[in-house]
């Protein structure tokens, strides 16, 4: 009985470190991808418009800078799930 409940929780344990993981992959992830996307539309949108191009990058980098620092966070919480 008491060994089942010691295998429970150490699955348990896992299973939690392995979905901290696989959550700051994602965030990883959606964060190049937004980024990806924030620079290509960018691009575009100077190509369009190149008298435009200093309001359009300075947009681009505060809006990089956002996407960033909700990954950074996303990754920071599932490294504390893992630790704590």
């Amino acid at each position: 009985m008491i060994t089942s409940l010691l295998l429970q929780a150490a699955a348990a344990a896992g299973l939690a470190k392995f979905g901290a993981g696989l959550g700051a992959g994602i965030a990883a992830i959606g964060a190049g991808l937004g980024i990806g996307r924030i620079g290509g539309n960018a691009m575009d949108a100077i190509a369009r418009q190149p008298e435009a191009a200093s309001t359009i990058r300075t947009n681009m980098i505060l809006t990089a800078a956002f996407v960033e620092g909700v990954a950074l966070f996303a990754v920071v919480v599932c490294a504390l799930c893992v630790f704590i």
